[in-house]
C-alpha cells in the first residue's frame, strides 16, 4: 500500500533551495568547481567564548533537560537582550526559547490558527512562511511588494489586504530575500493601520537585526508603539549574527497567553531546546557584541562587489539592499534570450537551471520567493569565491542571443 501523506502537505515540498544546494552539492562531489551562493549561512565560525561556553557546560554536566522553554539563566539573557538592544521590557512569562527562530514562527501559527484564519505576508518573502501557515491550517495572504516600493509593504497595501478573517500580518526586515530593510518611517503608516484593525496581530522576524549598512538605523515595531505590546511577538534568534546555525537556538517575546500556548505546542514536538546550545547561546547574549561590526563591515564590502558586477551585466538590474547579506537582482532583461544549445530561457528559474549547468554557479530563482523574473544571491561566502562567480555569470550571459 502506498503512502498516503496527510492533506495539510500534500501539496507541499522541500524548500527550493535546499533542493538547489543538494543538486549543487552532488555536482561537486562528480568533481565539478560549483559555487554555492544559495545558502542562508554566514561562512564565518562560530565566536570561541561562545563555543567555551558550550564545552564548560557539557563538562560540567550540564547535559539534562532543562525548563520546556527555556532556562531561567536563558530567559533572563534574552530579557536582557531585549531591553538592551531593542528598549523592549518582558516578564519570564513572556519569553520563550525553541529550535531556531522558525520553531518559534511554527509554535506561534500552530497556536493561534484556527483553519481558515488568514496570514498577511508581504512578498517576495522566505518560502518557509508560507508553508508554516498551511501546515498550521491557515491561509496565507501573499501581498506583492514590488522593486519600486523597495520590495517594502505600504499601508494602502496592508489596508486592502485586510479582510474578516486577518488574523497576523508577519513582518520580516531585515528581508530575506530582498535585503530589503524596515526604517521607523516604514513602519509608522503599517501601525496607523493596525489601529484601525485591532483583530490583527504582528508577527516580526528581526533575525538579521545586527547585519545593516550605511546609514540604516534598526528598528522593530514594539519600540516605536510600546501599545502593540497586547498582540505582538518578536521574533529573532542566534543564527545570523553569532554564526550559530547549526546550534539551533531562536526566541521571542510577546503576551503571556500566546507565549503560553506557544509551549503546548513546543511541549508536544521537541520539548525543551538543547541544553549546550542555551549556554552557548547565553554566553552569545551576554559576552562582547564588538565582533558583530567588523563582521557587518566584511558583509557590506561584498554586497558592494556583487551588487556593482551585477549591474555591469546586461540584462540584469540589481536593486542595492539595506540589510542581510542577499541580493535580488532582477532578470528580466535575460527572458527570452536563447542559450549556445538552442535553448529559450522562459523563465527565472531556467536562468538558474542553466547558471548551474553551464557556470558552475548555484542561485535561486525570484519565484522560489514569490517574485519573478528575480535571482537571489547569498553573499555570506568569501569574496574570493563572490568574484569568481560573477565573473563566470557575467560571462555566461554575454553567451546568450536575443
Amino acid at each position: 500500500m502506498e503512502f498516503r501523506p496527510a492533506d495539510r502537505i500534500g501539496d507541499l515540498g522541500v524548500s527550493e533551495i535546499l533542493t538547489i544546494t543538494a543538486r549543487a552539492q552532488a555536482l561537486r562531489r562528480d568533481g565539478r568547481p560549483v559555487i554555492i551562493l544559495g545558502a542562508g549561512e554566514p561562512d564565518f565560525d562560530t565566536p570561541d567564548h561562545i563555543k567555551e561556553a558550550a564545552i564548560g557546560a557539557i563538562r560540567r554536566g550540564e547535559t539534562k533537560y532543562t525548563a520546556l522553554d527555556g532556562s531561567p539563566e536563558l530567559k533572563r539573557a534574552i530579557r536582557a537582550k531585549f531591553a538592551r538592544e531593542n528598549g523592549l521590557s518582558f516578564a519570564a512569562s513572556e519569553v520563550t526559547a525553541g529550535a531556531g527562530a522558525k520553531q518559534m514562527l511554527y509554535n506561534a501559527m500552530m497556536a493561534s490558527l484556527n483553519p481558515g484564519d488568514e496570514v498577511i505576508i508581504p512578498t517576495p518573502c522566505w518560502t518557509s512562511y508560507l508553508d508554516i501557515v498551511r501546515i498550521a491550517g491557515g491561509a496565507p495572504v501573499p501581498v506583492p511588494c514590488p522593486a519600486e516600493d523597495g520590495f517594502r509593504l505600504t499601508a494602502e497595501a496592508l489596508e486592502a489586504a485586510i479582510a474578516p478573517r486577518s488574523r497576523w500580518l508577519l513582518l520580516n526586515s531585515p528581508s530575506n530575500p530582498t535585503g530589503a530593510a524596515y526604517g521607523a518611517e516604514h513602519y509608522r503608516p503599517l501601525i496607523e493601520v493596525l489601529h484601525r484593525h485591532p483583530q490583527v496581530w504582528l508577527m516580526v522576524d528581526d533575525m538579521y537585526e545586527h547585519i545593516v549598512y550605511d546609514d540604516f538605523r534598526f528598528v522593530t515595531p514594539l519600540a516605536l508603539d510600546p501599545s502593540l505590546k497586547p498582540r505582538c511577538l518578536t521574533v529573532n534568534g542566534v543564527s545570523k549574527a553569532y554564526a550559530m546555525t547549526g546550534w539551533r537556538l531562536g526566541y521571542a517575546g510577546g503576551p503571556a497567553a500566546l507565549i503560553a500556548g506557544m509551549a503546548v505546542v513546543q511541549s508536544q514536538s521537541t520539548s525543551c531546546p538543547c541544553s549546550v546550545t542555551q549556554a552557548a547561546a547565553i554566553a552569545a547574549l551576554d559576552g562582547p557584541q564588538d565582533f558583530l561590526a567588523a563582521r557587518r563591515d566584511s558583509f557590506a564590502r561584498r554586497r558592494d562587489l556583487v551588487v556593482t558586477a551585477l549591474n555591469r551585466i546586461d540584462g540584469i538590474d540589481c536593486r542595492r539592499p539595506e540589510g542581510a547579506f542577499y541580493t535580488f537582482a532582477s532578470c528580466a532583461g535575460l527572458i527570452g534570450r536563447t542559450t549556445p544549445e538552442g535553448r529559450v530561457l522562459q523563465s527565472d528559474r531556467d536562468l538558474c537551471d542553466w547558471l548551474l549547468d553551464a557556470a558552475d554557479v548555484a542561485v535561486v530563482p525570484g519565484s522560489a520567493f514569490g517574485l519573478s523574473p528575480y535571482f537571489r544571491i547569498s553573499y555570506a561566502t568569501s569574496e574570493a569565491e563572490l568574484t569568481e562567480a560573477l565573473a563566470r555569470i557575467a560571462a555566461a550571459c554575454a553567451r546568450l542571443s536575443r
